[in-house]
């Protein structure tokens, strides 16, 4: 059995399928979209006009039977954020339907009639364009609930009243396995480009699929047992391990004590409320209310087949769902960036982000700029549950905080604007661990942790500790990083199984052998990189003939001059340096 490109063309209403060409014949996830926006994309176009194209591609091992961790959905597009290349990725239910659909991607073509909005149904059947009236303008939550009612147990991908504002930071829904929209390809203004086709909801209905082939077995078991084996027995992802204790959260202490956690707009590395904000606090909050029984729950998976489990469902006081899930990036962006120690509080805007349909990172940094700017005071939890609250009905001041940072800082007169290419920084300060800077300024994604995750030496001391503070090597460390990283995202798996393959090169044999098995590739662990930087060649491309320049591989002004606390440091990574990550890209030109 092939696999299949679903192409749905929104000028007409028109649907194909087409077999996978040879170009693309390799690729998954991350991969494919990327190719697909390289190949099909002009770079100059406006990202919400009709010549750019949404892709949405599962992973090469996603589907498959029992392999660990591994239904992740790639997004890709043209930003309207960043103006360059973009994936995005989500768990949830999508990823593992569409492949078992046998599709290598769905991609979304043209625009509607104006004014048209739809729901798309796709089955094994094909697709079927349903009027959206009945939805349009409400909330995710309100979206999945609704949307069950008719197509129980299916995928439903997703836009909040933010995309179909197109609004730069407006991002693109998955719905979990409680049918709740807390898995989003949130980066890079995705639902936007979703709401620029007319599209509010796709459902997916896997019933009666071919399912995914696979063309060697044998290789593929014996890929996936070291694999599970490598993952159940690494400190941060085991059952009793770091991750599916206390969620990605518990990076906030860790990261506070480096120094490195941005605070109240990147003016400091420490939050004096970090640990009310911790993985460790979330996980005694839930364990607090929900004693007698309740909704509450760490180690929750955030798709079907996830045995690493890092997320979780955040409770009322009474015990009941409040939002799911409160993550490390969440919790930082609109907790301690804004000055805010309270967890209620952060459950609150997560759950607002989830419904409207807005990335949480740029999001809680949005609300950080605003206070920069003397709109509320920094700690300020009303405001800034106020302020969230106006992008619901568009008003003029929800339409700039929709639109992201860099506009928001404009609208106020921010100088301290922590953004590259467009995109603002997660939540680790680049002049307190140097490596994840060197990602942020030059990966193709804009500013974008888990494009090259050098978090796990700098910090997490995986794959061997690496200073943090340091520049050297920090450019090829970082390199080494996007590659693998563009490999994992093409593969389905979780970006978190790469902290137990870099320590147990096992998992990374059996990764790699997994990959090879499905999609019938000649490649071992040995491969894994080279594939990964063709990934970034394609994007780096697509960003230079969009007009990028090396200028824009560079970190904020700011952070040059003025010093971090608490040690007092600041950006010394040489421009020179910077250029050397890519510098191979036209070697030989």
């Amino acid at each position: 059995m092939s696999r299949k490109i679903l192409r749905i063309n929104m000028n007409d209403l028109s649907y194909k399928y087409e077999d996978v060409p040879e170009k693309y014949a390799k690729w998954g996830g991350r991969g494919m979209t990327s190719a697909i926006t390289s190949h099909e994309v002009d770079p100059m176009c406006h990202p919400l006009g009709p010549n750019n194209k949404l892709t949405i591609a599962p992973g090469w091992v996603t589907g498959t039977p029992a392999a660990p961790s591994s239904g992740r959905t790639s997004f890709g597009a043209k930003s309207p954020l960043t103006k360059g290349i973009k994936e995005a990725n989500a768990g949830g239910l999508s990823g593992q339907k569409i492949a078992k659909l046998g599709l290598a991607a769905i991609v979304l073509e043209g625009v509607p009639e104006k004014g048209k909005w739809y729901t798309l149904v796709i089955t094994k059947d094909g697709v079927e364009f349903k009027d959206a009236g009945d939805i349009l303008g409400k909330g995710m939550y309100e979206v999945d609930e609704k949307l069950w009612e008719t197509y129980p147990d299916t995928a439903v991908i997703g836009i909040g009243p933010a995309g179909e504002m197109k609004l730069s930071n407006a991002g693109i829904s998955v719905n979990d396995m409680e049918n709740r929209p807390g898995r989003y390809a949130g980066r890079g203004g995705l639902g936007a480009v979703m709401g620029s086709k007319g599209v509010k909801a796709i459902v997916v209905d896997d019933t009666g699929g071919p399912g995914v082939a696979i063309a060697n077995q044998e290789l593929f078991k014996s890929g996936r047992k070291r694999l599970t084996d490598a993952i159940m027995a690494h400190d941060l992802t085991k059952k009793d391990g770091g991750l599916p204790s206390y969620g990605t959260a518990v990076l906030v202490n860790i990261l506070n004590e480096a120094g490195g956690l941005p605070t109240r707009n990147f003016s400091s590395g420490h939050f004096e409320g970090a640990a009310k904000i911790s993985g460790e606090a979330i996980a005694e909050v839930i364990e607090e209310r929900c004693a007698d029984g309740g909704e509450g729950q760490t180690g929750h998976g955030c798709h079907p087949g996830c045995i690493i489990k890092c997320s979780n469902i955040y409770p009322n006081e009474d015990g009941s769902h409040k939002v799911s899930c409160v993550e490390y990036e969440t919790a930082w962006a609109l907790g301690a960036n804004c000055g805010i120690d309270s967890l209620d509080y952060i459950a609150d805007a997560t759950y607002i982000c989830n419904d409207v349909g807005l990335d949480t990172i740029e999001a809680g940094n949005t609300i950080a700029i605003a206070m920069e700017g003397g709109v509320l005071e920094f700690g300020d939890a009303d405001g800034a549950l106020g302020l969230l609250s106006e992008v619901y009905e568009g008003t003029p001041m929800g339409r700039i905080i929709g639109q992201g940072v860099e506009a928001t800082a404009k609208a106020f007169g921010v100088h301290r604007v922590p953004t590259v290419k467009g995109q603002s920084m997660p939540a680790y300060e680049p002049r307190a661990v140097k490596g994840i800077g060197v990602t942020y300024a030059t990966t193709p994604m804009g500013a974008d942790h888990t494009a090259g995750y050098t978090i796990a030496p700098e910090i997490a001391g995986v794959g061997g500790k690496v200073d943090p503070l340091s520049d050297e090597g920090k450019a090829d460390l970082s390199l080494t990083f996007q590659a693998a990283t563009s490999f994992i995202d093409s593969s389905g798996y979780c970006l978190f199984i790469a902290f137990p393959i870099l320590d147990i090169a096992e998992g990374w044999a059996g990764m790699a052998d997994t990959v090879a098995g499905v999609m019938g590739l000649d490649i071992t662990g040995d491969d894994v990189i080279e594939m990964g930087k063709e990934i970034l060649k394609m994007e780096r491309l697509f960003n230079e003939k969009a007009g990028f320049t090396a200028e824009d591989d560079r970190p904020p002004e700011f952070m040059r001059y003025e010093k971090l606390p608490p040690h007092n440091v600041v950006w010394t990574v040489t421009d020179e340096e910077l250029d050397h990550v890519y510098d191979w890209v036209h070697a030989g030109d």
